[in-house]
């Protein structure tokens, strides 16, 4: 589960880089990146959820 949030957390972060760089100023482009910050915000937060205690990561 963590890996595919990490893979998704990497490609909403190119496809908000991509649509910065190569998308011509809209309002269809400002949705995607939108759409793309969301989508980063959900996995972070996934990933911030599915965090280990503290104790088990002292035992490494």
């Amino acid at each position: 589960m963590k890996s595919l949030l990490w893979l998704v957390l990497f490609a909403a972060l190119a496809a908000n880089v991509f649509l910065g760089i190569a998308v011509e100023e809209s309002g269809f482009r400002i949705a995607l990146s939108a759409f793309a910050g969301v989508i980063v915000l959900a996995s972070g937060g996934g990933l911030w959820a599915l965090r280990g205690s503290r104790e088990s990561r002292s035992d490494m």
